[in-house]
């Protein structure tokens, strides 16, 4: 019977993990950069400013 491979296992949990954790993270700050709009006068449009 063959031998487990323990670090192949734990290594292919830790990049799981890694990847769920950057999920998350870029998921937070989407939700951050959806939530704080940029400043008046950089993004709007050309027409509106100086009215």
């Amino acid at each position: 019977m063959a031998k487990p491979n323990y670090s192949f296992e734990k290594r292919q949990r830790e990049i799981a993990k890694k990847k769920k954790q950057d999920e998350k993270l870029a998921k937070k700050q989407a939700a951050k950069a959806a939530a704080n709009p940029p400043p008046p006068g950089q993004d709007g449009p050309a027409g509106q400013q100086g009215e």
